[in-house]
């Protein structure tokens, strides 16, 4: 496993968008990112597409290839941090250039969402480790919150530590003078069996909406992955976006039959956003059809992906997970 260099003051963060652009109603709310950022002792470098959407892509999709590729090719890029995600980044796979990804120093490359699909693509195709974590516009706001400014912390760090957050909620609004976060809601991670836990694996993982479509395509040879890493075990980190119960079970079993959770010592499974239960049929069914006949342990409503906060998970770090009496430390380490 290949692990970038660390960040480091005075580095600089570029900017692309291998999904969506986010068009003129959020010009304002990218520029008072670029200033927070700056702010922290950073350089930015964006690229002419961020700031177009037209069908759902900032642009056509060699386009987006392009600019991604620029900046990897840049040395004086340290890190990648796309505006945010959208719908259609499966489109600039097949136009990358991953062997030349490969033998380039690796550069560190964060987002959730639809960047999900990038950041799990490269990890298994090119063996480096990659961010699901904040995107760019996140950084956007009267200030940066704790849970996002954590990214450059464990950009630039060999380990770190993560402990779930005491309260979670949703996102304020789109005024740029106010905090992003309004998190009211008690933080209890849970257990699916009701027991503690204590995994040790490599991490893997990302948004399931758009992780099943890369699902027996080239994009993720997840076998291969598997079992070139099989004697650390695997934590798969996982969230949803716009799947309701049934979305996610018809998923899960999808990823099981294609062998995903073979060497599976643990899951954690984020808050499921845009969620609904399927006549009675709820998310804690889902989850326990699939892992407990696997005897695989489960933590659920962890702070992963859409619904805030949300830690900063690295595919291909080794991940230690205990959780106690609904409290949860992360460790992570970068470990070849």
């Amino acid at each position: 496993m290949k692990y970038p260099k660390p960040l480091q003051m005075g580095d600089t963060i570029g900017i692309c968008a291998p999904s969506d652009g986010f068009g003129d109603k959020f010009t304002e709310r990218f520029t008072k990112a670029r200033k927070n950022v700056e702010a922290l002792g950073y350089k930015t470098l964006a690229t002419d597409s961020v700031k177009t959407r037209d069908k759902c892509v900032s642009a056509p999709a060699d386009v987006r290839a392009k600019e991604f590729m620029s900046l990897y090719e840049n040395s004086s890029v340290a890190a990648i941090i796309p505006p945010w995600g959208g719908e259609f980044l499966m489109d600039m796979l097949p136009m990358l250039d991953y062997e030349r990804i490969a033998a380039l120093p690796p550069t560190w490359i964060s987002g959730y969402s639809d960047i999900s699909t990038l950041t799990f693509s490269l990890t298994l195709l090119c063996d480096v480790a990659t961010v699901h974590g904040s995107n760019f516009l996140n950084m956007g706001y009267t200030s940066i919150h704790e849970s996002d400014l954590h990214v450059f912390e464990i950009m630039s760090k060999s380990e770190s530590i993560q402990y779930n957050a005491p309260f979670w909620g949703d996102f304020s609004g789109w005024d740029i003078n106010k905090e992003i976060y309004s998190l009211t809601k008690e933080n209890k991670w849970k257990s699916l069996d009701g027991e503690n836990h204590s995994f040790t694996g490599r991490m893997i993982g990302g948004c399931m909406d758009t992780l099943c479509k890369l699902l027996g395509t080239r994009f993720a040879p997840v076998d291969a992955f598997l079992d070139k890493y099989k004697n650390d075990g695997f934590i798969w980190t996982l969230e949803s976006c716009e799947m309701n119960a049934a979305d996610i079970y018809r998923t899960l079993w999808q990823m099981k039959e294609c062998g995903w959770f073979k060497y599976c010592v643990g899951v954690l499974y984020g808050r499921a956003a845009g969620y609904e239960e399927k006549r009675g049929f709820a998310l804690e069914d889902a989850l326990s059809y699939m892992f407990a006949p696997l005897d695989i342990p489960v933590i659920y409503d962890a702070d992963i992906g859409h619904t805030p906060p949300q830690m900063q998970i690295v595919n291909g770090a080794i991940g230690k997970v205990e959780f106690a009496n609904a409290k949860t430390t992360v460790k992570q380490s970068f470990l070849i």
